[in-house]
């Protein structure tokens, strides 16, 4: 019984030291990028798939109890809500962004849509 123990323990801290990673990846993302939509993608992949990834392992060296359902329903709050709010964010960026053309084309229809 020791050793599945060792097992779910090694695997649970393999699952958190790879959200780690995927943190400090974001982090590097985060500063190397110089426009605010490119840090912005970095830190919604990063915290999604970070956070999803620790919360994991944490779950597999918990066990099966109500611990591991409750982490369970953070990670899917946060599959959800973190896409989205970044979602709002960028798109109030790119309305209200007054140098646009500094950073992207404008298309036709994004024109269209903004005099509608």
């Amino acid at each position: 019984m020791e050793v599945i123990e060792w097992i779910r323990f090694v695997i649970g801290a393999l699952f958190m030291l790879c959200g780690l990673l995927i943190f400090v990846i974001e982090m590097v993302g985060v500063f190397r990028f110089k426009y605010v939509l490119n840090r912005m993608h970095a830190a919604a992949l990063g915290d999604t798939l970070g956070i999803g990834c620790s919360l994991v392992g944490l779950m597999i060296i918990s066990g099966l109890n109500f611990t591991s359902l409750k982490l369970f329903c953070v990670i899917v709050f946060l599959w959800f809500s973190s896409p989205t709010s970044s979602h709002l964010i960028a798109r109030l960026e790119v309305a209200t962004d007054e140098e646009r053309e500094e950073h992207y084309s404008v298309t036709e229809l994004t024109a269209s849509k903004k005099k509608a």
